[in-house]
């Protein structure tokens, strides 16, 4: 087990990190709006910059498996995202952004494998799910605390403030990252292999082969399901506050950072109960709890647009933060129950993150589109429909729930379902 004083660092680059991993997330959007541009273009430039980053998602996670120098991917990754957001805001023309958002999105497909990886090298397996719990938490009390400050920057001192606020952030994500002791982490364990004495002298530190990995079919189920949960989840919050500003609901920094601050308290409690039902029932039931929330926000959502309820902005976030805070942990926790012994977690997780990018770019661009051409309750409709084709290729796939593969390097049972 790690020492106390290193978990504390990860919760400390956790809560620092949450503003930095993700860019300006919505507030990209309400930013852009602001200097003329449409819904579709909004939409076609997050895609692109997204698309272009989930190819070096899958590199990137062979990377942290083979990498001891996970602390400096994240001292990177945190420079990187901040120097492309500030090349956003100094020069908003579609090719800058469109450079910029490809950087963003190959920056945080190191530090989401990277962060993983490191929790997986300080508590082992047996402790993962209920770490991740913790990550989470303090992930989403991250958010709230950017959400919250942006809020009130930007409303007295404009968007711009909000640039500031995340290259704060990215300081101390990095001093938080260079606090963990680098010999508290197992570097082995961070990749999801089996230790010394539980495997054989054949497979004891040998990653298992690309071809083995990519025939898993519950990982490959794992992955479509996420693709699919992002491709209706991805655009959401974006839209919901470009549809409150279109509609002069009030100031756009403040309404963006509400959106925010409901989904993610909301996302605590939910990341809290996910670790406790994965360690008593499983992943499964917290996957189909998460797709299940999904349509009933399109609709609320799209009830809200039609009829200016700008009071809808609270249940719509609070069910944001219940699919959201369940998937934020089940998402790392499944792929290292299916992969334990394998050697490549972090490239399993970068497949699985590879399919949720590629969901969540599309998404902008099918709900900025929809919005702009059969309005704002349509676009709404569109994504909350999106996650009842997630749940049908879940259940067809056999709704693997985490169980653990029957590789050489485990013992049957080692892991449970």
């Amino acid at each position: 087990m790690a020492a106390v004083s290193s978990l504390a660092a990860l919760a400390s680059l956790n809560l620092f990190l949450s503003d930095v991993r993700d860019g300006l997330g919505p507030f990209l959007g309400v930013f852009l709006q602001q200097k003329q541009w449409t819904p579709g273009e909004i939409g076609l430039v997050m895609t692109l910059g997204g698309l272009a980053g989930m190819v070096a998602t899958i590199p990137m996670g062979a990377l942290v498996d083979s990498s001891r120098a996970k602390r400096t991917i994240i001292v990177v990754g945190s420079a990187v995202v901040i120097a492309a957001s500030m090349a956003i805001l100094l020069a908003p023309s579609f090719g800058v952004v469109t450079v910029a958002q490809a950087v963003n999105g190959i920056a945080a497909a190191a530090l989401g494998p990277a962060v993983a990886g490191i929790t997986l090298g300080l508590v082992g397996a047996g402790g993962f799910d209920r770490q991740l719990g913790r990550n989470e938490a303090f992930n989403h009390a991250g958010n709230i605390l950017a959400a919250v400050l942006a809020g009130l920057f930007g409303w007295w001192l404009g968007l711009p403030a909000v640039f500031a606020l995340m290259a704060a952030m990215a300081v101390g994500s990095i001093l938080s990252v260079l606090a963990i002791r680098p010999g508290d982490i197992d570097h082995e364990a961070a990749r999801g292999m089996s230790s010394p004495a539980t495997a054989g002298d054949k497979t004891e530190g040998k990653a298992e082969g690309w071809r083995t990995l990519l025939s898993d079919k519950r990982l490959l189920t794992v992955a479509l399901t996420m693709a699919l949960f992002h491709l209706g989840n991805g655009a959401m919050l974006p839209l919901f506050g470009q549809g409150m500003v279109a509609r002069g609901a009030g100031d756009p920094s403040a309404l963006t950072a509400l959106t925010v601050v409901v989904a993610q308290a909301t996302m605590i409690p939910m990341a809290l109960i996910a670790s406790h039902l994965a360690r008593s029932r499983g992943y499964r039931l917290v996957l189909l709890m998460a797709l299940a929330a999904l349509p009933l926000r399109g609709m609320i959502a799209a009830a809200a647009a039609q009829w200016d309820l700008s009071i809808a902005l609270f249940p719509v976030q609070m069910l944001d933060g219940v699919g959201a805070g369940l998937l934020g942990v089940a998402t790392p926790g499944i792929v290292a129950r299916i992969l334990q012994g394998s050697g490549r977690f972090n490239v399993g997780l970068g497949v699985v993150m590879t399919a949720q990018g590629v969901g969540a770019a599309l998404s902008t661009t099918l709900a900025g589109f929809v919005a702009q051409y059969a309005g704002y309750p349509a676009a709404f409709l569109t994504l909350g429909g999106v996650a009842l084709v997630a749940a049908a290729a879940y259940l067809a796939g056999g709704a693997p729930g985490g169980e653990a593969a029957a590789r050489p390097a485990v013992p049957p049972g080692a892991v449970p379902g």
